[in-house]
């Protein structure tokens, strides 16, 4: 009796449209998050009023993700809102 191979055939992996715009909420949350100084430090010639803390929590979330086409957009996300939120009154003020 000779045995049929069967073929197995994988589904790629998908992620799912709420898991997505999850990360995305996520990723703009992040990067909304800054550590603000009330009195800008001077270091050398240049003024520093701010870390954005959550840039870097991004950038290590948006590193170890499973799926490589997402990280553009992630990234893109995490510079964009890092930008328009160092003008805004988000963050912690120290």
């Amino acid at each position: 009796m000779v045995k049929k191979q069967q073929k197995q055939t994988r589904k790629p992996l998908l992620e799912a449209d709420s898991t997505y715009v999850l990360k995305l909420v996520l990723y703009v949350v992040l990067a909304s998050f800054w550590l603000k100084f009330a009195h800008p430090l001077q270091i050398g010639a240049f003024a520093l009023s701010g870390l954005p803390l959550g840039l870097i929590l991004g950038i290590i979330f948006a590193s170890h993700d499973h799926f490589q086409i997402d990280r553009k957009i992630e990234y893109a996300i995490l510079a964009i809102m890092t930008i328009i939120t160092f003008f805004l009154p988000a963050g912690i003020l120290l």
